[in-house]
């Protein structure tokens, strides 16, 4: 029978078992064994990493062509205006790619999570704002490359859901065993 982890990843941590001496990896985390990664995020970071043995389900889950949504609340830099947000929310380009649409929202009020460790940088004079996107596609700091592109660089990164799957009030280096229905129909 298949495991299904939904893991809480920290900040600072690769989506992968190994790493070189300097690198922080799942392997410091008490998971199941024969489960690997469905999928990635970035050392910098944070939220919900699904792992499992059942490949097939896998390969179906990161398959372009599925385009299951992806839910992510992104602190960036400065106060995006509705127009920069819309802009966001049609796609933008990068690298010669044009993004798929998503779904882009303030989030109001600001959601009430624990500080990183370490803290991102504070600049007194530049406010900081959440967003919540909602993408069904997923290229390499996909995110991170967005709202650059729209003049608000991504301060902080939290997956929060994959699916159907909902990162929860689960705590930062904790998991949990889910069932295959749980993350798709």
């Amino acid at each position: 029978m298949s495991e299904y982890i939904a893991f809480h990843k920290p900040f600072g941590f690769l989506s992968q078992f190994t790493g070189d001496d300097r690198q922080k990896t799942l392997s410091e985390f008490s998971l199941p064994k024969d489960v690997y990664a469905a999928g990635r995020l970035d050392k910098d970071s944070e939220g919900l990493l699904l792992l499992s043995d059942d490949g097939k389900f896998i390969k179906k889950l990161l398959d372009p062509d599925h385009g299951h949504a992806r839910v992510y609340w992104v602190q960036v830099e400065g106060m995006p205006t509705d127009k920069s947000l819309q802009a966001l929310a049609r796609g933008v380009t990068l690298r010669g790619y044009q993004t798929k649409s998503c779904d882009v929202r303030r989030l109001d009020p600001e959601p009430d999570i624990p500080p990183r460790d370490p803290p991102i940088r504070v600049r007194k004079a530049i406010p900081t704002c959440w967003i919540e996107m909602t993408l069904t596609e997923g290229k390499n700091r996909q995110v991170r490359r967005m709202t650059a592109a729209i003049g608000h660089p991504t301060l902080r990164l939290i997956r929060q859901k994959i699916g159907l799957l909902v990162l929860g009030d689960l705590p930062a280096g904790d998991w949990r065993p889910v069932k295959r229905a749980d993350i798709l129909p």
